[in-house]
């Protein structure tokens, strides 16, 4: 009886122990994942983190809402707009800087981002 309750413990114990776990992926993996994805890799933000940036093949077209962009529709700048606006389609997956999201041809108002 005793060895069938040390059994019973035993595979309770097994079944906490921890499991291995899947490898890190190395800047090697990250940097072609991003590749794959016709970014590259570049320092962003005040911090320069590396970071996986992909270019919008619609940088820079006229916008008055993000339906008519791959990224956001976005005036740049430090700026409170008022009234119907067009915007212009982000360059990248990373907005920095300061800048306006554009929705239904209004400007949501600035935000800046480091």
């Amino acid at each position: 009886m005793r060895l069938l309750a040390l059994a019973a413990v035993a595979a309770l114990l097994v079944g906490c122990a921890p499991t291995a776990q899947p490898a890190a992926p190395t800047a090697e993996t990250l940097a072609s994942a991003c590749s794959a994805k016709g970014g590259t890799i570049q320092p962003v933000g005040k911090a320069q983190i590396p970071t996986c940036v992909i270019p919008y093949a619609d940088a820079g077209k006229a916008c008055t809402d993000k339906s008519q962009c791959e990224g956001q529709c976005v005036l740049e700048g430090n700026l409170e707009a008022q009234g119907d606006v067009t915007g212009t389609c982000q360059k990248t997956n990373r907005q920095f800087g300061c800048y306006a999201r554009v929705v239904n041809g209004k400007s949501t108002g600035a935000i800046c981002v480091d």
